[in-house]
Order: C-alpha cells, then structure tokens, then sequence
C-alpha cells in the first residue's frame, strides 16, 4: 500500500489529475439511472478498447499493399499463433460494436436524452454513429478479397455521381481513376489513423458532455423539459435522490461489458474470422459480391430501386437522414422525454426496425442490381456482324471470350453492371474507348494487363461499329483540326 501511495502522489505531483479522476468517479447521477438500459454506452466504449488493442497487433503484420494483402492475412489466419483469434476477435467486435453504438442512439431516442441541454451530446452520437459505420467499411475493403475489391467499386461508382466533385472524390478514394496500389494505403490511413484518431475525439468530448451535464434522468411521463427550469430541476433531483456513479451506478455498466467481452470471444472461437474470400480478380465477374451484414439492408435497396432512382435516392437520402438527426433536439429540444408519451418516436422506431430487419433479410438472397447473373455467352446480335471487316470480328470475338456481356448488353441481351453499349460509338471517341478498356474508371475495373495490344485494338475496332446507322461515330474535334491543317501544308508543299 505505502508503494502504491508513493507512487500514485508522484504522478499527482506532475499530473494534477487526482481532481478530475476524483469528480468523474465521485459524480452524482439520479438514482433511477443504475438501471440495464444505461449500460450500453460504456459497453461502446469497452468494445473500442478491443478494438484498438487488436487493431495494433493486426497492424504490425498486415501489409496495406494490393499485391500483399490478401497473402498477409492468409499469413495471420494460418501461420501467425492465435493471429486467426485476433482477426475474430477484430471482425467479431467491429460487428458488437455497430450494434450496440445503435442500441444506445435508440435508446437515447426513446428516452429523449436529446433534448435541453444535451444537444451538442446527441450531435457528438450522430457523429460517433458515421464514424463507426466507417470504421466497419474501410474493415471490410482491407480483406481484400472478391467482395471487398466489387464492394469499393460500388462505393466508388456512388462518389463518381456526385454532381461537380464526384471525379475528385473517386480519385481521393481510390488514390487514382482505378482501385491500384494507392487504393490499399489510403484505406489503411482511413481506418487505422483518421476515423480512430476522430472517434478517441469524439469519444473525448462525449464523455466530457456527460460529466458535465450528468447522465439524463429516468424517462417519467409528465415530467416536461422547459429551458428554463430544467437544470435546476435535475439539480435538485441529483440532490434529493442521487448516489455516486462509483460504486453504485457502475457495477452494471461493468457486468454488461463483461458479458460482451465473452460474447466477442466465443464468437470468435466459434465462428473465427471473416474471410478473406477469393483473391481479387477484375477478370471474375461472375460474383454476386455481398458488403457485411449492418450494410445489407444497402445492398437490397439497390437491388430494387429503379436504375433512374438510384442516382437521386443515393445522393439525397444520406443527407436528408443525417440532417434530420442532427436538426432533431433544436426541433424538439422541449416537451415530454418518456416514449410512453411519444407514440411517434415509438411508431418510428418500428417503422425503421421492420423496414431495416426485411431488407436485410432481402439483401442475403438478392442479387445485387445492376444485374450480375447475365451468362456470358449470350449471343452477339447478328446485325453487329454484318458487313464487319475481319479486325472488327476478331474484336467481337474479344468482346465474348473476355465476358463482356456479363457487364454490358447489346440488343437488350447482357448484364446491366455498366452501361449497355448499343450507342457506345456515339458517345465516346476512339482514345476515350482505349482509356476506358485500358484504365477502368467508375465500377468498371483496368483489364490493360489481361489483354494483348492486338486483342485491345481489335476490341476497340469493334466498339467502334456500335452506333445507329444514321449516326457518325464520336471523334476528338481537335485531332480533326491538326489532321485538316497538315493536310493543307501537304498541299501547299505539292503545289
């Protein structure tokens, strides 16, 4: 005990932190709060611990490279002791983690924490929700296997349609115009560095709020929130019947995140780790690739919306639903906290629970729209053969061997992943052609290192002849312009 003493008064000396240490455990909480449904922040909380202190270990193998990625978690699956836990024990509690940061916003919904004067609280929540959902996305692109390399192509296709900056998005993504080299590093720094870096914030000026504020009382009906008189109504309460958060209002919070951890952990021992799946490879397109469970619901959306809603429905939805959640407590900052009193808030949750829960369900036996089941071996329509010159054949044979109707169709026959090319010769030049097939852009991965130079040019020769018959294909107008002005000097020279 006496070292204990010494040592603790040491770093008081230079610390100074015994006083904060000291308010924090020894702060008043209204009685009512030592109750199961407050215990779900704290348990948030335990779960981030699990997650950083695994995400390090991880870190020191992991290697954020396209070429070794998939081979260095092979490595910690198989190779590393206990490395197939560690990665469980990071997929599983990612998982626990979304969930119960969900549970407790609901929560604080129902019990209209929101409200004067935990505004900015709420806000921070809102915030700390989009974080962990990122966390749980740039998780999975770092397997890097089948589903996650077509699942950062669809994320890229939804940055590529916003208006103005959606190119600048996708090559902030990506690090380029296609998922390459730089895509992996960048989604290393997001989910190691930035969105961690962002949630300890976050979860700083959180737990701030709450000190300072106090937790917020039990939900009774009648009770009504007034600007004016609120915090010396919960002042008295506290005073009238409070207890110290230590020891009396923690236990609870304790034993739950002790019942979690154990959870995390027999899921891990029980399940193991996620993946990774197939090694990524733009050449397989017969993929029905699937993001992980919380996004699934996401994934059924798009499979049923109509492909000229998707464009409006992906843009504006996200903003309107994060407007609204953080208009909520200046909109309805006063008035009653308990649901019982709230049939709106309560219908809502339903709503959303049963929407959310179908689409989810949906989304494990839907395939993903645009379609992915097209067979590649849909015939090419005859009338795109005819009068085709022998390059022009070659290419349209490229076109069916390399599968590219499993993406595009022709006649209405195909997949409808990219854009059908029935006009794509009207739409884009020769050069712009070479660039797409080469490159990839958008969705649609490179596929320069799987076809020769003489397969590309026969390819291109083909698309080339996909326009109606009354229409001239795209050309560079400037190339016209310096192809015109040579041959005028040509001209002149002979003369």
């Amino acid at each position: 005990m006496r070292v204990i003493e010494t040592l603790g008064s040491w770093f008081e000396e230079r610390l100074k932190i015994g006083a904060t240490i000291r308010e924090t455990v020894e702060h008043t909480v209204p009685r009512e709060t030592a109750s199961w449904f407050y215990v779900f922040g704290s348990a948030a909380l335990t779960v981030f611990a699990v997650q950083v202190i695994t995400g390090i270990l991880l870190a020191l193998i992991y290697v954020p490279s396209a070429g070794e990625a998939w081979n260095s978690l092979q490595l910690i699956n198989h190779t590393v002791p206990l490395g197939w836990f560690i990665r469980a024990l990071h997929g599983w509690g990612s998982d626990f983690m979304l969930a119960i940061v969900i549970i407790h916003m609901v929560q604080v919904f129902l019990f209209g924490a929101y409200k004067f004067p935990r505004e900015l609280t709420w806000i921070i929540g809102v915030f700390l929700l989009l974080m962990t959902l990122g966390m749980a996305f740039t998780g999975q692109v770092l397997r890097f296997d089948q589903d996650a390399y077509w699942g950062l192509g669809i994320g890229a296709s939804i940055a590529s349609r916003v208006p103005v900056a959606g190119p600048a998005l996708v090559h902030l993504l990506l690090g380029g115009p296609i998922i390459a080299a730089a895509t992996l590093s960048r989604f290393f720094a997001l989910h190691v560095f930035v969105i961690p870096g962002l949630l300890i914030a976050f979860v700083g000026i959180h737990v701030l709020l709450v000190l300072k504020l106090g937790i917020n009382e039990w939900p009774m009906p009648g009770r009504i929130v007034r600007r004016a008189t609120y915090v010396r109504e919960y002042h008295e309460l506290t005073q009238k019947r409070g207890m110290a958060f230590v020891p009396y209002g923690v236990w609870k919070d304790l034993f739950f995140s002790g019942c979690i951890l154990l959870a995390i952990a027999a899921c891990a021992l029980y399940f193991g780790p996620f993946g990774p799946g197939g090694q990524p490879d733009p050449t397989i397109i017969q993929t029905a690739p699937r993001p992980d469970y919380f996004f699934l619901w996401i994934y059924a959306v798009l499979s049923y919306l109509p492909p000229a809603a998707e464009t409006p429905i992906l843009l504006i939805a996200p903003v309107v639903v994060i407007a609204v959640l953080l208009a909520l407590p200046f909109v309805a900052g006063e008035g009653e906290k308990s649901w019982r009193r709230r049939p709106i808030a309560v219908l809502t949750i339903l709503v959303l629970a049963i929407a959310l829960g179908t689409l989810t369900h949906l989304g494990e036996h839907t395939p993903w729209s645009p379609v992915m089941n097209a067979w590649s071996s849909f015939p090419i329509p005859e009338k795109e053969l005819q009068g085709r010159t022998a390059l022009e054949r070659r290419g349209a044979l490229v076109f069916q061997a390399k599968q590219c109707h499993n993406c595009h169709s022709l006649g209405d026959a195909g997949g409808k992943r990219g854009p059908a090319l029935d006009n794509v010769a009207i739409r884009l030049t020769q050069d712009q052609l070479i660039r797409q097939v080469i490159q990839g852009g958008g969705n649609m991965p490179a596929y320069g290192k799987n076809l020769s130079p003489a397969e590309t040019t026969a390819l291109v020769a083909f698309l080339k002849t996909l326009h109606p018959p009354q229409q001239t294909p795209a050309r560079d107008a400037s190339r016209s312009i310096v192809l015109g002005a040579d041959t005028q000097e040509s001209t002149s020279t002979q003369k």
